[in-house]
């Protein structure tokens, strides 16, 4: 298949490129940044994806699917600067979606990056995809938003999509090929970096209402969550909002000590106050995606933090 990825030169956007290369397909590229991925996309248009440019290739180049990864994707910064996240997450992507629809005689197949954020503090964990969608930051706000234009667009115009809800994405590339870029802000990039550069690692908050008082989060391999991607496009999977995670958590203090192991070093922990907008716990159950497809996580924790490891020290 000819797929575009917006948001080509991101963490998640690029190791989804990787794979659907690994798998055969031919990957059109769109981002605002250079690519410097390690492999040669067969075409990349270094453009923001609602521009004149960046929407080019919906209209000239017929592709079978558009993988949406770009847009603006922190808590805290949507909290203190709402306008940037409507604009860059909903704005700019129904300007995307509307000419994608407009070519609806080719059946554009669109896969949407939204995020664990939709749920807000949710009633029970794991999260199933019935519960409610109560976001508590305008980053999940926009990402809701786009899910229900979506799904409105599937209504009215016959838009084929799936949106994914990823639960913390993380890790690298288990060939060391592409990980995250220096000065992420993912925990698990933090305590590495940390390591490596040999500076503190401050933890968000120790006053939650979890067993060790730190925020417990289900941890997905971006791998894992590439693969879903594949396979969300070469299987007849229906349409509709699914969870990509594992069912299990981990709280910030199991990420520490699970590095440590890794690593070999001590890792001293400083506790900082905890970020407006996130909740105590937030896992996920995925077997409505796995229902339709077979998809299930193949890394554990270990392997996360093994591979991010190796991504740093390459």
């Amino acid at each position: 298949m000819k797929i575009i990825v917006t948001g080509v030169s991101g963490y998640i956007g690029g190791q989804i490129a990787l794979q659907l290369k690994d798998a055969g397909h031919t990957v059109i590229g769109i981002d605002c940044e250079d690519c410097n991925l390690p492999i040669k996309l067969d075409k990349f248009v270094k453009a923001d994806f609602a521009s004149v440019d960046g929407l080019a290739p919906i209209m000239i180049d017929f592709p079978d699917a558009v993988v949406h990864c770009a847009g603006t994707s922190l808590v805290g910064p949507s909290i203190a600067d709402p306008a940037e996240y409507y604009n860059n997450n909903v704005v700019k992507t129904i300007a995307m979606l509307d000419i994608v629809r407009s070519r609806i005689d080719q059946n554009i197949r669109v896969i949407f990056s939204s995020s664990a954020a939709a749920y807000g503090t949710p009633i029970m964990t794991p999260c199933q995809e019935v519960d409610p969608a109560e976001p508590i930051s305008p980053y999940g706000e926009t990402k809701l938003a786009i899910e229900r234009v979506l799904e409105s667009y599937h209504r009215a115009y016959g838009l084929d999509y799936v949106a994914f809800r990823y639960f913390n994405a993380c890790g690298a590339d288990s060939q060391a090929r592409h990980g995250q870029k220096p000065g992420a802000t993912h925990i698990i990039a933090r305590v590495l970096e940390g390591v490596k550069n040999g500076t503190q690692f401050v933890c968000n908050g120790n006053n939650f209402e979890t067993p060790d008082g730190t925020c417990v989060r289900d941890y997905v391999h971006v791998e894992d969550i590439a693969r879903a991607h594949v396979m969300a496009l070469e299987n007849a999977v229906p349409a509709g909002v699914y969870n990509l995670g594992t069912a299990a958590g981990h709280s910030n203090i199991e990420i520490v000590a699970e590095a440590q192991e890794v690593t070999g070093q001590e890792i001293p922990v400083e506790f900082g106050t905890a970020r407006e907008g996130d909740p105590a716990t937030l896992t996920a159950d995925a077997g409505k995606f796995n229902q339709v497809s077979g998809w299930k996580p193949e890394y554990t924790l270990n392997n996360i933090v093994q591979h991010a490891w190796a991504w740093y020290n390459q």
